[in-house]
């Protein structure tokens, strides 16, 4: 709900913080005190059209601040956050506008685009007047609605399911013929290039272990060299064999003389022996290549660069040719058993299609009955709201086309009215005058209370031209909306007024009277509105509204008798 506006040099008010609350909120004041500034106002933070004709005489920018407190779950959290704006509790939209009319939009106080102001601001806000194209009256939700009214959100949801796959599998289809077409036209080349990565059966990583071998073998010979040498000190007249053999003979001969006790000597000798054996051996096998002496260079190269040529070819790594391979034969396969491919997407494409008829089907049955219940039920209400001759009906028109199809279904749902008998009617924004509508709109929401997600409405000139009984039942029914929703209703009936939980006065005040010029300084008119919070204050704004400038004692008796009968209801 709307818990707070403030607004700052806006035409007559130059500053004012009001504090909403639940239930019905009533606005009056005598014709010309601007009331509509406020309405202005507060359009201008949800997004209307920015004009430096509000901004107030002599200021530099006119300002206005919209603190809402949407329930848990909202839809307006998801798109702030999908906007990467964070917003956990309050939503706080501000707008500011200067004297040249250049505006600036902020939520949370993150600057954000006027169109992003706006949809937030659909989502809180519903006003219902005779200029407004929003909410009920924009036909593009009179489906959403329906399907609200009828609680189809599962049904609703399996249709788009089935829509989505149906339409996936037209894709797949779509994709494949497509491809076969291209594939045909480059049949041959398919076919040698398929044969030619096949015959070089590239393997993943193959380059590198390439690369590796190669840098080897060019190796070798400084390798060679190297070897030699160590093979020198092992295997030479003063290499370490030999001095190891020295060694063996002497040992031998201490052993004749020391008995035992060389022995252990000896043996850990002929274990040195056959480790620089050993070393040996492996020395003279890695001088000869060791695991890689088959390789030869010439043959690593061709090998390596016969990769990296295809390679570059088809514009990919040597790596990248066992996809480029597969992406190829996938082509060629396509050709060859086109038929087959195509008949088993064909089936998926049949298939998808008929699931998605078949809940969509189900989905537009339930729309038929739900139209006829909700027409009833609007009608029902209309009588007592002086629209009398009118009447309502929900237009369920059914696509027989595939192409007037979509993810909804079958279905195109548009609100229709006739505001007098045995003419036709026509879509509701177009034929209700500015009083009527907001009648039309109330009877509505009263119908739809349950599945509204808006939590603000705003009715403006909803007693446009009537009063009496007649006033009383659009009060009756603002009074009963707002048990689920805040309501804000500009009125000029007594009867609306009385029945409000809230009650905000609007009135022209002089500024030299009001004690705020400033020495030297002309008077000039503002707007100022205040709550009435005491029920004195709201019999007499009643009575008021009832007698006129001169306020009556039967007036005030029967503003009493009012609010007595009402404030409690509220």
């Amino acid at each position: 709900m709307l818990s707070s506006l403030t607004i700052q040099n806006v035409i007559l008010i130059d500053k004012l913080t009001l504090d909403g609350d639940a239930g019905l909120l009533a606005l009056t004041g005598e014709t010309g005190a601007g009331k509509s500034i406020l309405l202005d106002a507060l359009g201008l933070a949800l997004g209307a059209r920015a004009d430096a004709g509000l901004v107030r005489h002599g200021e530099e920018q006119a300002t206005v601040t919209a603190c809402f407190e949407p329930t848990a779950g909202h839809p307006v959290y998801a798109l702030l956050k999908d906007k990467a704006i964070d917003a956990k509790g309050s939503i706080i939209l501000r707008r500011t506008v200067s004297k040249d009319g250049r505006s600036k939009a902020f939520i949370n106080d993150s600057p954000v685009s006027v169109q992003l102001l706006g949809e937030a601001g659909e989502l809180l806000v519903e006003i219902h007047g005779q200029f407004e194209t929003q909410g009920l009256l924009d036909p593009a939700t009179h489906l959403d609605t329906l399907d609200g009214y009828a609680g189809l959100a599962g049904d609703t949801a399996v249709t788009r399911a089935a829509w989505k796959l149906w339409r996936q599998a037209k894709d797949a289809l779509d994709r494949a013929m497509t491809d076969i077409e291209a594939a045909r036209l480059q049949e041959e080349y398919l076919k040698y290039t398929v044969a030619e990565l096949e015959k070089l059966d590239p393997q993943p990583g193959e380059e590198e272990v390439l690369a590796e071998k190669r840098q080897l073998l060019l190796n070798r010979e400084k390798m060679s060299d190297a070897f030699g040498a160590a093979t020198s000190i092992i295997e030479s007249e003063d290499g370490l064999q030999q001095l190891m053999s020295r060694l063996q003979g002497t040992l031998e001969k201490l052993s004749a003389k020391a008995g035992t006790t060389v022995a252990p000597l000896i043996d850990s000798l002929a274990r040195a022996r056959n480790e620089i054996d050993d070393i040996a051996w492996q020395i003279e096998k890695l001088k000869n290549g060791g695991e890689r002496g088959a390789d030869k260079l010439e043959d690593v190269e061709e090998r390596y660069f016969a990769l990296k040529e295809i390679a570059k070819k088809h514009r990919t790594t040597a790596d990248g040719l066992v996809t480029v391979y597969e992406e190829l034969a996938q082509k060629l396969r396509l050709i060859t058993h086109q038929e087959d491919t195509l008949a088993e997407l064909q089936r998926a494409v049949t298939d998808a299609k008929q699931k998605f008829m078949a809940a969509a089907e189900k989905t537009s049955l339930k729309r038929q009955k739900a139209a006829q219940k909700l027409a009833k039920a609007v009608n029902a209400e209309l009588p007592d709201l002086k629209l009398d001759k009118a009447n309502f009906a929900v237009d369920c028109l059914r696509g027989t086309a595939e192409d007037s199809w979509n993810a909804d279904g079958f279905d195109r749902v548009q609100f229709l009215v006739s505001t007098n008998p045995n003419t036709p009617a026509g879509p509701i924004h177009k034929i209700a005058s500015g009083g009527e509508l907001s009648r039309f709109m109330l009877a509505l929401k009263v119908i739809l209370a349950e599945t509204g997600s808006i939590p603000t409405l705003i009715f403006d000139e909803v007693d446009s031209g009537i009063g009496g009984a007649t006033a009383d039942a659009v009060g009756e029914r603002l009074q009963r909306l707002a048990r689920k929703y805040q309501v804000l209703v500009v009125t000029h009936s007594p009867q609306v007024a009385a029945r409000a939980a809230h009650h905000w006065h609007v009135a022209k005040t002089d500024q030299a009277k009001a004690g705020q010029t400033k020495t030297g300084q002309k008077s000039t008119v503002i707007t100022r509105i205040t709550p009435l919070t005491a029920v004195k204050e709201r019999q007499e704004e009643i009575a008021r509204m009832l007698s006129g400038a001169e306020i009556t004692k039967e007036a005030r008796a029967q503003a009493a008798k009012l609010l007595e009968n009402h404030v409690a209801a509220a």
